[in-house]
């Protein structure tokens, strides 16, 4: 499945709504470790068809960042039935994420 672009406009049907655990890489495009991260998540995406998966630009989304009370990226937020169910700031490996599904 391809990566979203999550926006205040479609986070209810894309996010809150999803019949799928949803991963959000908040990022910005002048972040070096965002960029290391970006092409996991993109992995992801593409392996793990039984996910959502979203990047929310925190300097296009800033409403999006403060609700989730990031302060530094990037930050994986992890979403199932609409609920925040675990927070990752800064790099982290495939496998970690993947964990934080089980």
């Amino acid at each position: 499945m391809a990566v979203l672009t999550i926006t205040k406009d479609n986070f209810k049907t894309e996010v809150v709504e999803s019949d799928k655990p949803v991963l959000l890489d908040f990022w910005a495009s002048w972040c070096a470790p965002c960029m290391m991260q970006s092409p996991i998540v993109d992995e992801l995406a593409e392996e793990h068809p039984e996910l959502k998966v979203g990047k929310v630009n925190v300097d296009e989304q800033p409403q999006l960042a403060a609700a989730f009370g990031v302060e530094s990226i990037p930050t994986l937020v992890i979403i199932k039935d609409g609920i925040t169910k675990e927070v990752l700031v800064g790099l982290h490996r495939k496998e970690q994420i993947l964990e934080q599904f089980n």
